[in-house]
Formats: structure tokens, sequence, C-alpha cells
């Protein structure tokens, strides 16, 4: 075995003891199909209000901007399936992801671990962990390394675990074996196409980000467009829509995760719970929690515009 293949072993075997569902690694360079289509999609500001996602553009492109001399990138995913369920049927509804604490201090955390691996085994390798936190386009690299295609609902999916997993990285200046791309496996399936509530997949393998429920719960700062009245499917924080009906994700397992369960009072709540919601119950009930981001006023915004 040639020493690049042995520490991409070594790496891959360290993820998965440190609770990583799975490991890619895909040799650093320039995003050349992603390019144009990163373009177009800003162009016709279907970014909506993220402004940041237009910053940075030829970064996000090649992770050698990021790092220098990078050489690989590792992709990681981590479990955050669920099979617990709110309990009021009628109570607002949030995002399985945002249960437990929030993913990026988790993630972190293990990331930090894997890359004292990789100092301790390895040696003076040079590089940087990405979360959700840098312009870095973790669905193109995962699916460059095999861990998945990108799908009609413009997630990545995975035939063996679904698509309710968080993507990390690790971008490397260390030569590794690299793994191949697997094919598409959405055949004519348009499900998640028929099944979003705002319209926002407006076409197969094509979101407009400022129309999908996660964007108008969470980026959108000012009011939501009176259009969306009656159209949120009574989620407040976040949507599963598109992944709920994938047919792959029958294939999810419960993430064994301990960080990720939810706050005991959380799926207790009613309807009259939230609607009710106080400023101490939602620090309590969503401490250290991804809703943090849209904090109590945005939730509540949220909450009356069912």
């Amino acid at each position: 075995m040639s020493t690049p293949s042995k520490h991409a072993a070594l790496i891959k075997e360290q993820a998965l003891t440190l609770g990583f569902l799975s490991c890619g690694i895909s040799k650093a360079g320039f995003l050349e199909e992603e390019a144009p289509k990163l373009e177009q999609w800003l162009h016709q500001n279907h970014h909506g209000q993220m402004g940041y996602m237009a910053n940075h553009f030829d970064k996000r492109l090649d992770p050698r901007l990021l790092v220098p001399g990078a050489k690989s990138v590792v992709s990681l995913l981590l479990n955050y399936h669920t099979d617990q369920v709110q309990t009021d049927p009628n109570a607002p509804k949030i995002s399985t992801y945002a249960y437990g604490t929030d993913y990026h201090f988790v993630i972190k955390e293990k990331l930090k671990k894997l890359m004292d691996f990789i100092h301790r085994s390895i040696g003076a390798v040079e590089g940087r962990v990405f979360v959700d936190s840098a312009p870095v386009m973790d669905k193109a690299w995962a699916a460059k390394s095999g861990l998945g295609w990108v799908g009609k609902n413009t997630n990545l999916i995975s035939k063996k675990v679904g698509s309710f997993f968080f993507i990390a990285e690790l971008i490397l200046d260390l030569e590794l074996t690299y793994d191949t791309p697997t094919t598409d496996h959405c055949g004519n399936c348009t499900a998640c196409i028929d099944a979003c509530p705002t319209e926002a997949l407006i076409q197969p393998y094509q979101i407009d980000g400022s129309k999908c429920i996660s964007y108008l719960t969470i980026e959108l700062k000012e009011a939501i467009p009176e259009d969306f009245k009656g159209k949120m499917d009574n989620w407040v924080f976040g949507c599963d829509v598109c992944q709920t009906v994938c047919p792959w994700n029958r294939f999810s397992t419960p993430h064994q995760e301990p960080q990720f369960d939810p706050h005991p009072d959380l799926l207790k709540m009613s309807k009259g719970d939230w609607d009710e919601l106080t400023n101490e119950v939602f620090t309590t009930v969503f401490k250290n929690s991804a809703v943090q981001r849209t904090k109590f006023e945005g939730l509540k915004r949220n909450i009356k515009f069912l």
C-alpha cells in the first residue's frame, strides 16, 4: 500500500471511530462544473438576502485559496436522523437537525480531534477544518468524493443512508488516495418537487433559495412576505419535507450522538405552549441549539405568521 493510501485509510478509520457516518476524499482543485451553475444561481437572485453566498466567489470554487498548498479535501458525514417526533400534531414544527446541541459545536470538536490524530499519526500537515463556516461548497466536494449525489432536492443523497446528515471538511496540504464520484439515483422520481410547500424546487436539481421555508424562517431577517401565508406547512424553524418524502430516506437510521437528543421539554410542547412562548422558555429549551440563530424575536415572528 502506498503512503497516500495508508494515510487515507488511517484518516477514514479514525473518522468512523469519532462517530462520523462516512468519509470520502477528493483532490483539491477548481470546481469547473459548479462555477457556471453558481454564477447563474446568484445572477437569478435565488440566494435572496443571503449576501454571503455572493462573497468570496473564487474561494468558494477553489479550496487552494482557503488553504495554500491544499492537495486534498476530506469530506465527512455525521448522522442526525431521529425517530423522535413532536407529540402535538398541531404544534409548530422545527427541523430535526435542530432538536439538540448546535451541530457547529458538536462537529467542530470532532474535526479538531481528527486533525490532532492526523498530526500525531502522520506528522506536520497543514490544513483547516470547516463546518458551514466558510465559503466551501460542501455538497459538491462530498459528491466528488463518492459520498452520494446531489439530488433533485439539491441535497446530497446516499443510497446507503439517505440524506439526514451534516457535511463537514478538512482541507489539507497532504496528498492522499482519492475516491471517485457515484452515479445519480433519483431516476424519474419527483417526490421532493411535488411535495415542496412553497414550490421552491423550481425544477429538478434547482432551488430558488428565496422561496425555501428554511430561508424564510432562518435567513430572512425582515417580515416574511404575505405571498407565503398559508404555505408554511406549520414550520417555524427549517423544513424537512423534501427529505422526508425522499424514498432513499427509508434507509436512514437513528443517530448515536447523545448531544443531538432534544431537550426533554421540546417534543412535549403543545400548540398553546408555542403560541405563548416566553423568552425564558426559549432560552431554556433552545440553550446551545441551532434555533438560537433566529433569536427569540425571529421565532415569535415565525409562529405568528402561521
